[in-house]
């Protein structure tokens, strides 16, 4: 079936397309709640760590994690980092994003351990239209991680560069099948 304009097929169906949201529909101040949450396995954490190459005992090692502070292997942190932004793409940035400019204030007040499950909120602080990229704007987000109890375990503040509405439209073939 081929598309006649954008936004309908030759049966005049409209087509709806999932994506986040561009820069004129983001809201300062509004709490963007992500779900649904991640149950974080001992696999996951496990294949991530190995994966990034990062021998840490704390999450590999169960007998000696077990001698340390927490008592417990802990999720390696930039599993949970990775997560907490991934949390967020389907609602804000999928296909509405230029580029990730800057992650920053990354901090873990609480471990993540295999079987909690993490949720995501952001709140938009801050953004402005790009001084030097006509039709794209800088959004400042403020992410927050939370366990299953509520008890942050993540946060960290993320600059993007986003596409406003009409520069993207303008920008892109309405019949492209990508992202």
């Amino acid at each position: 079936m081929t598309a006649n304009g954008p936004g309908e097929r030759e049966t005049g169906q409209r087509l709806i397309k999932q994506r986040g949201l561009y820069f004129d529909e983001l809201e300062e101040g509004v709490v963007y709640v992500h779900r649904p949450g991640r149950t974080v396995t001992e696999a996951d954490n496990v294949l991530f760590t190995t994966m990034t190459m990062n021998t840490q005992g704390l999450h590999l090692d169960a007998a000696w994690s077990a001698t340390q502070p927490f008592g417990q292997r802990l999720v390696n942190s930039m599993f949970t980092l990775a997560t907490v932004v991934g949390q967020s793409v389907p609602q804000l940035t999928q296909g509405t994003i230029v580029a990730q400019l800057a992650l920053s204030d990354v901090t873990f007040p609480h471990p993540l351990y295999h079987g909690d499950t993490l949720y995501t909120e952001t709140v938009v602080t801050g953004k402005r239209p790009s001084s030097s990229r006509p039709g794209q704007g800088i959004v400042i987000m403020q992410h927050s991680g939370r366990n299953q109890d509520g008890v942050v375990v993540a946060l960290v503040t993320r600059t993007c560069l986003m596409w406003l509405r009409e520069a993207h439209e303008a920008s892109v073939s309405t019949d492209a099948a990508g992202p």
